[in-house]
């Protein structure tokens, strides 16, 4: 016979321990994610809103590791204390059968109870349960004996796996690109603010050859011509400044503010020479940073730098608009005649700038085509042919036919692409 289940004083205190353990886990796992899914941005635009307990929601997220390790070893510590209390009342009730009562009380409300529950209101209410989880749990990290404790079998599991772990970026750069993303799939910020957060990402990983005029486009004076001649030049071309040469492009003297020129004009100096009239020109490297350029043009004071190569010869030139434009895209004025970058055209295809980036190309068809020593389209297409190429030639690369669209003498102006039609499934 099945011995009858006698319940003393003894077993209500286990029981009600069992259930003030059972509560505590629940609330643990809630708080571990909620608090594992706030991130410091978030707490800190809740704090900003005078949010209850967001101040010590903040403290928590700048430090992680200091609240999970505790929060999930009470979590173990709770479900092993109460899985082994209700083994011994289950037993004590039920005899053999006991234990397979006490795995089934144990499968069921644990994990339903204590995990599922809770965690799951959490990833559904992540602001509510962080900030009702903060107070409780920054109280809980700061006694001492939990915090010790925690610390100390941190430090036996980095005996066995080497050391401490080494620290990462809280969030890398494809992460805030993929949260971007996100936000405007949620339409929490409009597309432009994307694109906008794409560029200032990526502003920091361009270098100066990517964005300059290439020394073919530039517009020049010659530092012995008289000053009369050089404003004409300057007023046809509409630009405010101009690099002088002597007698070659990669020998520059110095740049001619048009302004100046301008006032030599008035002055009755119309016949003097333009390289009476320069103002010092600044160099820099092709591969220096735009950011790092940007910088240095806000402190010195200056809008136009000379691009020099490996060999110290003229490159190429950039402005202070080229690399704003970097950020916010082309700034189109009245002396802008150039052609758009990218024309979408009716049958699908696309006909671009041979200047433009191939990772920008990538973009518009979400493609994969190769880079390499080359940091445009159409030097992609050069190396692709391997000779200098006439309108009309063509080359396939990544499901893409390039199509040379206009060459001006050994230059390519303009290049279509084609999208190829994948093969049918089981075609021959």
């Amino acid at each position: 016979m099945t011995p009858a289940v006698a319940f003393g004083a003894e077993d209500a205190v286990l029981l009600v321990v069992v259930a003030v353990l059972l509560v505590g886990s629940a609330f643990l796992a809630l708080a571990e994610t909620s608090l594992v899914r706030m991130s410091r941005a978030k707490a800190l635009g809740l704090a900003e809103e005078g949010r209850r307990g967001a101040k010590v929601l903040v403290q928590l997220t700048e430090d992680p590791p200091s609240f999970l390790n505790p929060v999930l070893l009470l979590v173990l510590i709770s479900q092993l204390v109460v899985a082994t209390l209700v083994g011994i009342l289950a037993v004590r009730w039920f005899g053999a059968w006991g234990v397979a009562a006490a795995t089934l009380f144990e499968i069921v409300v644990i994990f339903v109870f204590a995990e599922a529950v809770p965690k799951n209101w959490a990833v559904r209410h992540p602001e509510r349960s962080a900030l009702a989880a903060a107070p409780v749990v920054s109280a809980v990290v700061r006694f001492w004996p939990v915090r010790m404790l925690s610390t100390g079998l941190i430090g036996l599991a980095d005996v066995f796996i080497g050391g401490r772990g080494v620290g990462g970026a809280a969030v890398t750069e494809s992460e805030l690109l993929a949260m971007a993303d996100v936000a405007v799939e949620g339409e929490v910020i409009e597309t432009e603010e994307r694109a906008l957060i794409h560029s200032i990402i990526e502003f920091g990983d361009t270098v100066v050859r990517e964005v300059m005029v290439p020394r073919t486009d530039m517009v020049t004076v010659l530092a012995d011509e008289t000053v009369e001649l050089a404003l004409a030049r300057a007023l046809e071309a509409g630009f405010s400044r101009m690099p002088a040469v002597e007698h070659q492009i990669d020998d520059v003297a110095g740049v001619a503010y048009t302004k100046d020129l301008i006032r030599a004009v008035r002055a009755g100096q119309d016949g003097d020479l333009v390289r009476d009239h320069l103002r010092a020109a600044h160099f820099v490297p092709e591969t220096k940073r735009v950011s790092d350029l940007m910088r240095e043009m806000q402190a010195e004071k200056f809008h136009l730098a000379v691009v020099v190569d490996e060999y110290g010869g003229t490159a190429g030139l950039v402005a202070l608009e080229d690399l704003i434009e970097e950020l916010v895209g082309e700034i189109v004025d009245e002396f802008d005649v150039e052609e758009p970058p990218v024309e979408h055209l009716a049958s699908g295809e696309l006909r671009v700038s041979a200047r433009l980036p191939v990772d920008e190309v990538n973009d518009l068809v979400d493609g994969h085509l190769p880079t390499g020593a080359w940091d445009t389209v159409g030097g992609l297409v050069f190396d692709l042919l391997g000779h200098v190429p006439e309108a009309g030639e063509s080359v396939t690369s990544d499901g893409l036919r390039l199509v040379v669209d206009r060459v001006n003498g050994r230059r390519i102006e303009r290049v279509r692409i084609v999208p190829l039609a994948a093969p049918a499934p089981g075609g021959a």
